[in-house]
């Protein structure tokens, strides 16, 4: 991904167009801040692939169990 300015986009507009015709992403930026991304029209979405962060994500054993504090500040009782 390329980040650069508007004023730089504009002196630059034909070959950021060119970089996004091959598939990569500009995004402009005003005053530091992101304000546009460029990206090829008709760009398919990623495929997603399930599994794809297993054994790096750890759920506490706990995990279903509600802290106290919530469940009197929503009225709930023991199931």
């Amino acid at each position: 991904m390329i980040v650069t300015t508007v004023t730089e986009a504009k002196a630059q507009l034909s070959a950021l167009l060119e970089r996004v015709q091959r598939g990569e992403e500009i995004v402009l930026c005003r005053s530091g801040k992101p304000v546009a991304r460029l990206v090829p029209l008709g760009r398919e979405p990623v495929d997603r692939k399930p599994g794809r962060l297993r054994g790096r994500i750890r759920i506490r054993e706990d995990f279903e169990e509600l802290p106290e504090e919530f469940s009197s500040a929503f009225e709930m009782g023991e199931p």
